[in-house]
This record gives structure tokens, C-alpha cells and sequence, in this order.
């Protein structure tokens, strides 16, 4: 009987489909896995969240690993998956000199989200006032993130943008990046009410994502004043998980600026709201909530860095401007115009199908993942800079772990014997 193939993914948190993208994103990633015959386990160091997923009822095995802790060698010498996937960087850096050392063999595959460095990069730019340059991309957090790029077998690059950003600017090889945005199952909406049976504006977004956070406090002080003084009767609807004191003191609702805090359906408050608002002013990759306003053909106002990577050649379901009384007008224009609000609903709706589709994305990600299995040791040898940062870097951060395992283990000791 052939043996199902084993994928270990290292989770930086545990998937939370309803509170971010990325837990969206993750939760796509596993269900193609799995109706590719794949064994998966998924492990994270993260505390326990109310809002995560039940892996269990998807048939996925939950562990808790430990950070620094030889226990999870023992682990992967018993498991030995044939694939272990790192969610975030960040992972790598923590787990990857072990998997390398005690399963040569698997795959190694670094799934991006998007990249860290960039929303970085974009935010230095932002606070200095500034246009995005090589001084603001150059940063440390490229230099670690480009490393576990190139120590990986495989990196999943969510948008066309980042893509090309890391061949052109970076010069990573080709062959180990694969585009793989959002895959999104066709879902048909029992209902999607018309323009005269939505009202108000939305915002959506998790608040522990610093783009999102800074989005509505923009929102609070430029936007969303000019929006009322022409439309007295509109409301702001502001939805995302983990909302701090900060955020819910910011409600008003003599100015009809509600912060509504955590969305149980998600789909449901977009499907109500005749207009979305997402004035990302950094950020990378692609907006969930974009794609939820898509799903729900709910037009969008959003910046450049919101609409990157969304339309490609299609007509666009949002519009785009970065000036605040440019974001204001067209805003306005779309809540108040029928006509242009329906071409807008109606451009919205095709985007997922034809950007987005698990029918098109999984099986070219399965591919992928075959091509680079049976081409492995060739593959490695090719990419001569990664097998230096092996070398290097994950010595260092293997000495970095054993020496925290070790100072653990005395302090263990000493509150035993005392």
C-alpha cells in the first residue's frame, strides 16, 4: 500500500481564518495539500488563540513545539516528513539548521505571506517622508528574510510585485520562488444586495497589523471628516479582531465613526456596506479584505500599495488614489453615483475567478512542489549562495539555540535544588 507523503508546516501562530489574510491564506495552503493525499501536521510555539482554527475537524494534527529544545530533534528523527514547510522567516531562522540536520531529505519550503522587509521598507520611507529607495529595501530584516529565502528549496511569493522584486532587485534565482497567491474556492453568494439596499462605509483589517492600525487612525484624522462633512447621514463601520483600548476610544458615534471591533462573518458586514475603505499607506503582499470586497462585489477605495498585485489585466473593482482629497472624491462618487457604482460591483466580481482561482493555483503549486522534489540535489547545487548561508548562518543560530537550551536546563536544575 503506498505511503501518504508527510508535510510538517512550523507555524509562527496558529491559523485564524476569520481574524487575518495570513490565516486565510494558510488555511487555502492546507486544504490543497490535503486533497493532495498529504499527511499534515501543523506545530507552533504560539499560545493558544480563541479565535483559531479546529485543525482537528480538517484531519490535521496539532503539536505544540518548544523553542530552543532538543525535544524537537527527538521529534523529527521519529516523524522525518517529506516536506517541511516554515511559515514566516522567521520559522526558518528558528527551526531550520534542525530540520537540515535531522531530515536532509525534505523539501524545504518558506511560505512568505508576504514580505516583512518591504512593509518595512515602505514604513521606514513613510515616517521619513520619502520616497520608497534602496536605503529604506536595504534594510537588516531584508538581509535575514532574503537569507531564509535562499536557504529554502522553495519560497511561495504571494504577489506578482514581490516576485519580481526579489529576481529584479535581489537576484534570486527563479527556480526557487513560486507565485502562489490566495486560491480561492468558487463561492456563490445566496444573495448580493444592490446598490439601494447597502448603506454605509466599512474598513476591515486586524488590528495587530501595523498597516491596518495606522489605516484607521488615517481614516480617523484626514478621511473620514472631509466624507461626513459631504455625506451627514453616512456611518464608518470599522471591524477587525484584537482591538485595543487605543482603537475602541477612537468610537464616535456622533460622527458616525464606529468601531465595531471583532466580525464574526466577515462576508456578512461587506455584503451590507456600499462601500469599502482600506487607505493602506505601507504594507506588502495582497489584502485580504480586498478579496473579501471582491467575494461580496463591494466596491473599494484603496491606496497603490492596497490595489498591488490585485487586478493584473483585469478591470479594476476598486479605485485607486493616495492623496487624501483624491481618496475623499472617489469615495464619495461611489457611495453617491448608481451607475458607477454598479460597473465598479460588477468589475469587483470577476476577479477571483480570474485572479484567484484554487482550480488553477493548486495544481501549479503541486507541480511545482513534485519538479523541485525530483530535481532536489541538482537544484541544491545550483544555489551555491544558499548552501554558504547554510553553512554559516544556521551554525550560528544552532549555537544560539544550544547555548539557550543549556542556560534552561541549569536554571531547571537550580530551582530543583534549592
Amino acid at each position: 500500500m503506498h505511503k501518504a507523503k508527510t508535510l510538517l508546516v512550523i507555524g509562527y501562530v496558529w491559523p485564524e481564518p476569520n481574524s487575518s489574510a495570513a490565516g486565510s491564506r494558510m488555511l487555502q495552503l492546507l486544504s490543497v495539500f490535503r486533497g493532495a493525499g498529504y499527511e499534515i501536521i501543523y506545530g507552533s510555539a504560539a499560545d493558544s488563540s480563541q479565535h483559531a482554527v479546529d485543525l482537528a475537524s480538517l484531519g490535521i494534527e496539532a503539536v505544540n513545539l518548544s523553542l530552543n529544545c532538543a525535544s524537537f530533534d527527538d521529534y523529527l528523527r521519529h516523524l522525518q516528513p517529506d516536506v517541511v514547510m516554515f511559515d514566516r522567516f522567521m520559522m526558518e531562522e528558528q527551526f531550520g539548521w534542525r530540520v537540515e540536520q535531522y531530515c536532509p531529505g525534505a523539501l524545504r519550503i518558506l511560505d512568505s505571506e508576504d514580505l516583512h522587509f518591504l512593509r518595512h521598507a515602505r514604513h521606514l520611507a513613510m515616517k521619513q517622508n520619502q520616497l520608497l529607495s534602496d536605503k529604506h529595501l536595504y534594510n537588516d530584516l531584508a538581509k535575514r528574510e532574503i537569507a531564509a529565502i535562499l536557504r529554502c528549496d522553495l519560497t511561495l511569493v504571494i504577489s506578482e510585485f514581490e516576485l519580481t522584486l526579489l529576481q529584479e532587485k535581489f537576484n534570486i534565482p527563479s527556480h526557487i520562488l513560486h507565485y502562489c497567491p490566495f486560491m480561492q474556492e468558487q463561492v456563490e453568494l445566496a444573495e448580493t444586495p444592490e446598490f439601494a439596499r447597502r448603506q454605509h462605509f466599512i474598513s476591515i483589517g486586524n488590528f495587530r497589523h501595523a498597516p491596518n492600525w495606522d489605516a484607521v487612525l488615517y481614516l480617523k484624522q484626514h478621511i473620514w471628516p472631509a466624507i461626513r462633512k459631504v455625506l451627514p447621514q453616512a456611518e464608518l463601520h470599522i471591524y477587525g479582531a484584537y482591538p485595543p483600548p487605543k482603537a475602541t476610544a477612537l468610537h464616535d458615534e456622533r460622527q458616525g465613526f464606529l468601531v465595531k471591533g471583532w466580525a464574526e462573518d466577515a462576508v456578512s458586514v461587506v455584503t451590507q456596506a456600499r462601500v469599502m475603505l482600506a487607505p493602506l499607506r505601507f504594507g506588502a503582499g495582497l489584502k485580504g479584505k480586498l478579496i473579501d470586497a471582491a467575494l461580496c462585489q463591494t466596491p473599494a477605495v484603496t491606496s497603490s500599495i492596497g490595489a498591488e498585485g490585485m487586478y493584473g489585466s483585469l478591470p479594476a473593482g476598486i479605485m485607486v488614489a493616495d492623496a487624501p482629497d483624491e481618496f475623499v472624491q472617489m469615495a464619495v462618487e461611489l457611495y453617491q453615483q448608481a451607475d458607477t457604482w454598479q460597473t465598479f460591483s460588477e468589475q469587483a466580481g470577476q476577479l477571483l475567478a480570474g485572479r484567484f482561482s484554487v482550480q488553477r493555483h493548486g495544481p501549479a503549486l503541486l507541480a511545482k512542489m513534485d519538479q523541485v522534489i525530483r530535481e532536489l540535489d541538482t537544484s541544491r547545487l545550483s544555489n551555491f549562495y544558499g548552501s554558504m548561508l547554510r553553512h554559516h548562518s544556521l551554525r550560528s543560530t544552532q549555537y544560539m539555540a544550544q547555548w539557550i537550551e543549556a542556560k534552561n536546563r541549569l536554571k531547571a536544575l537550580q530551582s530543583v535544588t534549592s
